[in-house]
């Protein structure tokens, strides 16, 4: 269920596998994705069942509707009756409020500063990466007191670059943006790294506290991914401070 924990200086990160949830095929079985086909009876439960997991209150647990840009939401609480902006970072400096974010191949980032009580959660996805939502959810935090030096960087499951292939003009467009996206498949096309992407933007940003998921979507059956099979469910990353 949680695929990937971990704790560092009251600062908690955690990663969603599939399995665990209520959801039925394709979505099996935690789907946390509200806008992919799933029963929304079944994600609630689900969204439930994985912030109880992380002893955590599934109503103080806030989501964004991602679409894929750079635009971040610096939040203090849960939405409420507030509609959901499209954003695709989200920044807090409320202890105890859990930021989450959606994937299903994209990188999911997750920031904290545990000394300016800080943290950050993000979507980059290959248009993301270019946009440069990681360096907006990090300026956002240094407008909170947060430190590019004291932050901590983790990335969870994505599709790997050996997996993703795409056509050789979007390669060589993202890697004009993004050198470090450059990168080849198993097979031997064109493809796009956007993890090494996201790495070197927080390299260049100044975050050196940096780790990155082993795990590659498209190849794990334990995780959703949408290029392997378009309809299925969505991965959820969590993080939080004491």
């Amino acid at each position: 269920m949680i695929g990937q924990r971990e704790s560092a200086s009251g600062a908690h990160f955690a990663f969603t596998d599939r399995w665990g949830g209520v959801s039925a095929a394709p979505y099996a079985q935690l789907n946390l994705g509200g806008a992919v086909g799933d029963d929304p009876a079944a994600v609630r439960a689900n969204r439930d069942i994985a912030a109880g997991s992380l002893g955590l209150d599934p109503e103080r647990v806030v989501w964004m509707n991602q679409v894929h840009g750079a635009g971040v939401a610096v939040v203090d609480g849960p939405w409420g009756e507030k509609p959901v902006p499209e954003v695709d970072a989200l920044v807090t400096a409320r202890r105890g409020l859990a930021l989450a974010v959606l994937t299903a191949d994209c990188v999911p980032v997750l920031l904290a500063d545990p000394v300016a009580g800080v943290v950050a959660a993000a979507h980059a996805g290959r248009p993301g990466m270019v946009a440069g939502v990681v360096p907006a959810a990090v300026e956002a935090m240094a407008a909170l007191g947060a430190e590019p030096g004291r932050i901590v960087a983790r990335t969870g499951p994505c599709v790997c670059g050996r997996c993703y292939e795409v056509p050789e003009p979007m390669r060589a467009e993202v890697a004009a943006v993004e050198p470090a996206a450059h990168a080849v498949t198993s097979w031997g096309t064109p493809a796009v790294d956007v993890s090494a992407g996201v790495h070197a933007q927080l390299e260049r940003l100044g975050v050196d506290d940096r780790a990155q998921s082993p795990v590659c979507t498209l190849e794990s059956e334990d995780h959703f991914s949408y290029r392997r099979d378009r309809a299925t469910g969505r991965l959820a990353s969590y993080v939080w401070l004491d």
